[in-house]
């Protein structure tokens, strides 16, 4: 009886630390933190000793240790380079810490003065700078946001979260007016930090449409984006990225500002 308990799930082991399930399948593949034994049956269970494991890997990560720097003195763990680590990444997480709370709350400041120019709907060409996206794969249909908020957050951290998230979907489905198939959901990159998924969102014109109100609208907006283009000659390309501008600073979701921009293809 006691050996069997000793043997825990990814459930059972999720739920004794208080870490979501993505979390460990996601350590599990990058081959940082992996079950310790296999059954007969094929299934792998953790080992109850590997919770003080575990808990050492999550107490890196809090000093904002980055998956490759964990992985790097898990190598090779001495009391030299454990003191080391410790005394540099905690100065360097609250100075990190302030500098993206600086750039979070820089950003959302400019969005709330942009928003005061806009009308209820514009389209408009914007040149827009090079960002890097950190994106996840999410099926608003089928998918439990509190679930996915809660794996995000372990991965990307609250800061990052913090910055806003919005959603992307293929030009196709765009095209075909198919909002039931968007490919995730993305944020802004606060630093350069190593995450997983990640993408550049490549510097030039974008297709810019701005809409107030409820997301009902949005379909609408997108087929005047796309007449917009096509009466003007313009060659789409890549993803349209969704996000909201004032959401956190409304009470009344008809107050609501959506932004879409599309990448427009480069004529050379």
């Amino acid at each position: 009886m006691r050996k069997e308990i000793k043997r825990l799930t990814t459930a059972q082991f999720a739920k004794l630390h208080e870490v979501n399930k993505r979390t460990l399948h996601y350590y599990d593949e990058i081959g940082l933190f992996r079950p310790l034994t296999k059954a007969e049956n094929g299934y792998r269970y953790y080992d109850i000793s590997q919770s003080i494991d575990f808990e050492y890997i999550r107490m890196l990560k809090e000093l904002n240790m980055s998956i490759e720097e964990i992985e790097t003195y898990r190598k090779k763990p001495t009391p030299a380079n454990f003191l080391k680590i410790v005394n540099e990444k905690e100065i360097d997480k609250q100075i990190q810490k302030l500098k993206d709370i600086k750039t979070v709350m820089q950003r959302k400041k400019a969005k709330i003065a942009f928003c005061e120019t806009l009308q209820e709907q514009e389209i408009r060409i914007e040149e827009c700078k090079s960002e890097r996206l950190l994106v996840y794969p999410y099926d608003f249909s089928k998918d439990d946001i509190s679930e996915i908020f809660s794996h995000l957050k372990d991965i990307w951290g609250i800061e990052q979260i913090r910055m806003g998230m919005g959603s992307f979907i293929s030009l196709d489905n765009v095209y075909k007016m198919n909002f039931d198939k968007y490919e995730g959901i993305y944020t802004i990159a606060l630093n350069k930090k190593s995450v997983p998924n990640s993408l550049i969102k490549p510097k030039g014109k974008y297709l810019c449409g701005y809409q107030k109100g409820t997301w009902d609208k949005l379909p609408a907006l997108y087929q005047q984006m796309l007449d917009y283009a096509n009466k003007n000659n313009l060659q789409l390309t890549g993803y349209a990225y969704e996000v909201g501008l004032n959401d956190f600073v409304i009470s009344d979701e008809a107050d609501y500002i959506t932004k879409i921009v599309i990448k427009i293809q480069e004529i050379s």
